[in-house]
Order: C-alpha cells, then structure tokens, then sequence
C-alpha cells in the first residue's frame, strides 16, 4: 500500500493531474487529492493511528500475562490481573486480561465433566475388552 502511495506522489510530481492518476491507477480522485494534500502539508504519505486511546499494557506485561496463563491453566482473568499487577504495579482491568489473552489464542472453556465410572463399569467395560481383542475388522 505504501508503494502505491509512492507511485501516485512520483506521478503528480512528473507533472500529471489528479484526474489522469486516479484514471490510469483506477483509484477515487477524492483519495488522490487527500494524500497530495496531506504530502503538501507534511511530505509524510504514511497513515497516522491515532484513533481510541493508547494500550496500557507494554509488549512485555502482555508476554507475561500469556506464560502466566499457560503455566497455571486454570487461574481466571481474575487472578492474572492481580497477578500482574503486583509484578509490575500496572493496574488494568479484568476485562482487559480478557482481550490480552483472546488476542493469543486463550480463551476460557470449562473443563469436559464426564459421569465418573464406578467399579462394576470399570470390571465390565475390561471384560468387553478383552472378549473383544482378537476380533478382525471384518467381524
């Protein structure tokens, strides 16, 4: 993308309108005026991200936040908050831990409960087994 930006200041420097750019390269003439006027202004073409507010978590506190997640499976969005701000005094919000570990693949699920087997399944499901292990597959 930034190439293509690249390419329609180089034409409009060579002297062509905005009207033959936006033609030949078959993009909006309101987009070609846009970046001509924002590379008169600051001769910068790259676009600025400064929508909502800045991340309050570091790269590092959000490495730590995913080992702590994944050595200790079971502790919940509750405790890594806490966690996390006792090690480095960054205080963010349940919600945010949340995100942090959605954003690497982490989410929460509860474990798979099954009914538990009582010896008599245990002695009949071997016994099956068993009756059953030399069986080809065409039985």
């Amino acid at each position: 993308m930034i190439f293509l930006r690249g390419r329609i200041i180089g034409r409009l420097e060579c002297g062509r309108t905005q009207l033959e750019v936006s033609q030949e390269l078959g993009i909006a003439l309101s987009v070609i005026s846009r970046l001509w006027q924002r590379f008169q202004d600051d001769g910068n073409v790259s676009r600025c991200y400064s929508t909502g507010l800045p991340r309050v978590t570091t790269p590092n506190e959000d490495r730590y936040l995913a080992v702590t997640a994944k050595r200790n499976r079971r502790s919940t969005a509750s405790d890594l908050f806490r966690q996390l701000s006792l090690a480095t005094g960054t205080t963010v919000s349940r919600q945010t831990v949340y995100r942090r570990l959605g954003h690497i693949g982490l989410y929460a699920r509860r474990p798979v409960r099954c009914v538990p087997l009582t010896a008599t399944h245990c002695r009949l499901r071997l016994a099956w087994s068993r009756e059953h292990a030399l069986w080809t597959p065409q039985q």
